[in-house]
């Protein structure tokens, strides 16, 4: 995808190219601890293959996630944000699905927020971490069982 092409659903989406962007996405239905643990595993699953995760927390109704895209090898383009989003939402909905026996899970539209500058990128990641804090599911975010972050990110 070209810098600065953007695409639409109800929302529009600008997709820079090596630039982190911060991602936020609501389910339908609280997730249980187990569905949790299945959207946590897919986004490491997305590590490091058509992104770079720098953070992500799966809370009970809605999911953070900061990372840069990669470039596909071959063609040396980033991958698209619109792909990956919508194939991580389609495989973790499905096993979630199974799991909880739900009709869907995630709603319609993602919310995603490009960071511009090194400063930006440490502001979402701790906002990352404090969010399962300020809404009082853990005391500390070390003690979240589905945060996850890396010492491993670009500016």
């Amino acid at each position: 995808m070209a810098e600065g092409l953007f695409h639409r659903r109800r929302l529009p989406h600008y997709q820079p190219d090596d630039k982190a962007i911060f991602v936020s996405f609501r389910s339908y239905f609280t997730l249980t601890p187990a569905a949790r643990s299945l959207v946590l595993k897919s986004c490491l699953y997305e590590h490091k293959r058509r992104i770079q995760l720098y953070a992500g927390v799966v809370m009970p109704d809605h999911v953070h996630l900061c990372f840069s895209l990669l470039r596909h090898p071959e063609t040396t383009a980033s991958y698209r944000l619109e792909a990956v989003m919508k194939d991580f939402k389609s495989v973790s909905a499905h096993r979630i699905v199974r799991l909880m026996d739900l009709p869907f899970v995630w709603q319609e539209e993602y919310f995603d927020h490009v960071l511009r500058s090194y400063e930006r990128l440490e502001g979402a990641m701790e906002y990352i971490r404090q969010n399962p804090v300020k809404a009082r599911l853990a005391s500390t975010p070390e003690q979240y069982q589905w945060l996850w972050e890396t010492d491993d990110y670009i500016d």
